[in-house]
């Protein structure tokens, strides 16, 4: 599928994705919310790419939904007016997107710079991984424009990631944070000049690069799994299981040979 709304560019394993409408600050239309729901739903039985960077185009990471667009739309000759299964079909395509992020076994790092608002926020939470510039701005603007600030995810990710008491704060008010304090509170791994977000990214990778690739994918699966177990039995259920699995592979026996040789390994996905 060739993408209007996203760029991609591929480095081996690595896909760097740009959220592609800097004029409209890469505010969500309805076609960036279909290319982004394929692009991350072929992600999931795409073993080629292991690693997503995620970032926007010109000023902005992403502003959210483009409510321009959506005014336009409303009133387009033979438009739907609504209705709450119009209403919640849309609503479900948007949501879907960050679904699909959790869902795909890849790492995602978000590289955050200018707004990143609404639906952008969201993105930013669902990622693996954030790295700010020192100009992001984040925050949960629907309740800005008279709705709930739990949406896309926000309220699941955001407490999980800063607690609840800055999760309350920020989406019942809706103002903003800064990058300096989304490092402070762990809302973001580092902070960095702008134009040095792509650098900061690249020791990140390497790393992850260096690992094996299955260990990674079940790494983040197992980490999803044990954010909502009920009990430590049941986390500690997840990761016998994933130690078991990875044991068995070839990647395993290059990882022991390369550690007592002093070498990197090199696995093979095997």
């Amino acid at each position: 599928m060739a993408y209007e709304t996203l760029s991609i560019r591929k480095e081996g394993p690595v896909d760097w994705l740009t959220l592609n409408r800097p004029e409209a600050l890469n505010s969500i239309n309805p076609k960036m919310t279909e290319e982004l729901q394929d692009y991350f739903g072929k992600l999931y039985t795409d073993h080629s790419v292991r690693i997503v960077v995620m970032k926007g185009a010109g000023r902005a990471y992403c502003a959210g939904l483009d409510l321009k667009a959506s005014a336009i739309s409303r009133t387009e000759p033979g438009a739907n007016s609504g209705g709450v299964v119009a209403g919640l079909r849309g609503q479900r395509a948007i949501s879907e997107i960050v679904m699909r992020m959790r869902r795909c076994p890849q790492a995602i790092i978000s590289l955050v710079h200018g707004p990143a608002c609404g639906g952008g926020f969201a993105f930013a939470l669902a990622s693996d991984i954030r790295i700010a510039g020192e100009s992001a701005r984040m925050n949960a603007a629907f309740i800005r424009i008279g709705l709930s600030a739990c949406d896309i995810g926000v309220s699941y990710f955001l407490p999980r990631l800063v607690g609840v008491s800055v999760a309350s704060e920020l989406m019942m008010t809706g103002r903003f944070i800064n990058a300096a304090r989304a490092e402070r509170v762990g809302l973001v791994s580092e902070v960095v000049p702008d134009d040095e977000l792509e650098e900061a990214a690249r020791p990140y990778i390497e790393e992850m690069l260096a690992t094996s690739p299955i260990g990674l994918r079940l790494t983040k699966e197992c980490l999803n799994m044990s954010i909502d177990a009920g009990s430590l039995e049941a986390a500690i259920a997840m990761e016998d299981r994933n130690q078991i699995l990875c044991a068995q592979t070839n990647d395993m026996k290059e990882g022991i040979a390369a550690f007592l040789q002093k070498r990197k390994p090199e696995f093979t996905n095997s």
